[in-house]
């Protein structure tokens, strides 16, 4: 591998290195899984993931799910 090559692959690597800080920083990454789903990270210690009409499913019912927090308030737990 020449100078240039190796100059080439670390300034690649530099980039790479920058992009993954930032978005470690939001805390949460999405990605295609092997099988096409949508798996979600940073939410817990393992990833969620559903396929694209799940998603679908459960963001049209972000307007019940909310409701449903406020009703339980009481009985919810928060993670620390």
């Amino acid at each position: 591998m020449s100078d240039e090559d190796m100059k080439a692959e670390l300034e690649r690597l530099r980039k790479e290195n920058e992009a993954l800080k930032k978005g470690a920083s939001t805390g949460i990454t999405m990605k295609v899984s092997e099988k096409g789903a949508l798996s979600v990270y940073g939410m817990g210690r393992f990833p969620v993931t559903l396929y694209k009409e799940q998603w679908l499913k459960l963001l049209d019912m972000s307007d019940d799910i909310r409701a449903f927090i406020a009703a339980n308030e009481g009985k919810l737990k928060t993670r620390d």
